[in-house]
C-alpha cells in the first residue's frame, strides 16, 4: 500500500503538459510516429491489395503453384507472416530507439532508476 501512495504522490506532483512539451518527449513522439505511421500505411496497402486481388482477380489468385496450393493461399499466409514480421520489427525498433528515451523521461518524472523490465532498481542514487 505504501507503493500506491508513492505512485499517487508522484502522479499528482508531475505536470504532464510540461513533460509533453520537453525536447526529449517530442523526440520520442517523433521516433514513434516515424515508424508507426509509414508501417501502418504500408501494411494497409498490402492488406487491401490482397482483398482486391481476391475479389477482382479470381483467376490469378486461383492459379495453382504446387498441388492444391494456389497464389491466393500463399498471399493469405503471407499476410500472417508479415503481421508477425512487423510486430518483431517494431519490438526491436522500440527496444533500440524508444525505450531508452522513455526510461529517461520516466526516471526524470519518478526520480529513480529502472532495470530493463521496468522495475525500480533498489539503492539507485540520484
Amino acid at each position: 500500500m505504501g507503493n500506491d501512495a508513492q505512485t499517487t504522490d508522484t502522479a499528482e506532483s508531475v505536470d504532464f503538459k510540461e513533460v509533453q512539451s520537453t525536447e526529449r518527449f517530442q523526440e520520442l513522439r517523433k521516433r514513434h510516429r516515424s515508424f508507426v505511421f509509414p508501417m501502418a500505411v504500408a501494411f494497409l496497402l498490402w492488406y487491401f491489395a490482397y482483398v482486391l486481388l481476391a475479389d477482382y482477380a479470381v483467376g490469378f489468385m486461383s492459379t495453382k503453384v504446387w498441388g492444391n496450393i494456389n497464389i491466393g493461399l500463399i498471399l493469405g499466409l503471407l499476410q500472417f507472416v508479415s503481421t508477425f514480421a512487423i510486430t518483431g520489427w517494431y519490438v526491436s525498433y522500440s527496444n533500440r530507439k524508444l525505450d531508452p528515451i522513455a526510461a529517461e523521461i520516466r526516471q526524470g518524472i519518478e526520480g529513480h532508476e529502472f532495470d530493463k523490465a521496468g522495475n525500480p532498481v533498489s539503492g539507485a542514487v540520484k
